[in-house]
């Protein structure tokens, strides 16, 4: 039972079309159609098999957008035309707004991370549900500018992303669970930005669609459209 396609694997018998000749017992003969009559039972494939997901590592830089990893391994080899093994690492998006030294990154180095305003509605009952349910608060930006991607978008999920337009305002608000316990704000909302800095936000669902925008002021309640309203993650 040899691996690929390999000349001395070669035997004379019967193949499995009836026929008599020259046979293989490599790999290779599955797609050659040239394997001997008792291949299966001689080589019997051999499934790939892989071990559970490890739990997901941190983020791999704080303060800013980065990336975690999770892996798996090989427990056993795929063997005589078997399928390959699939992937042995998994990347996900993530953010960590605190340092390695437990000090909270400064927020204008974090992007914002925002998802539609519907996505409220089902937020609040949750909170509610919990007892957890705190008073938050708005801010509204400019929109400076924005990636090709927000207006390519083409899942349900992220069809809000089409709203967002250069030199609209749009209104962002902060409540659980992004609302912080401890310093009362959410990540990313410009909090100590000076006049005019350009500050960077990214849409959730699609990493394709991220910019920049300037804080104009802190608002207790929204005051934009619906369309024009989103949430911090």
């Amino acid at each position: 039972c040899c691996r690929g396609r390999h000349p001395a694997c070669l035997s004379t018998g019967r193949r499995p079309d009836g026929s008599t000749g020259p046979c293989y017992c490599d790999q290779a003969c599955l797609r050659t159609l040239d394997c001997c009559h008792d291949f299966s039972q001689t080589c019997p494939v051999v499934p790939c098999v892989v071990s559970q997901w490890s739990a997901w590592s941190g983020c791999a830089e704080p303060c800013q957008t980065t990336y975690r990893v999770r892996t798996r391994h090989i427990l056993q080899e795929p063997r005589n035309g078997a399928e390959p093994c699939p992937a042995l690492e998994e990347r996900a998006g993530c953010v960590e707004y605190w340092t390695r030294q437990g000090t909270e990154c400064k927020q204008s180095l974090i992007p914002a991370l925002i998802t539609t305003g519907g996505f409220g509605k089902a937020r609040k009952k949750r909170a509610a549900a919990e007892g957890k349910e705190r008073a938050g608060y708005c801010v509204e930006f400019q929109l400076v500018a924005l990636t090709p991607g927000c207006l390519h978008s083409q899942h349900s999920h992220t069809l809000w992303m089409r709203h967002l337009r250069e030199g609209h305002r749009v209104c962002v608000q902060c409540q659980h669970p992004a609302l912080h316990p401890r310093s009362h704000h959410c990540s990313g909302d410009g909090t100590g930005s000076t006049r005019n800095q350009l500050l960077h936000w990214q849409a959730l669902g699609n990493p394709r669609c991220k910019g920049t925008w300037r804080r104009i002021h802190q608002l207790d309640t929204c005051s934009c459209p619906p369309v024009h309203s989103f949430l911090f993650i």
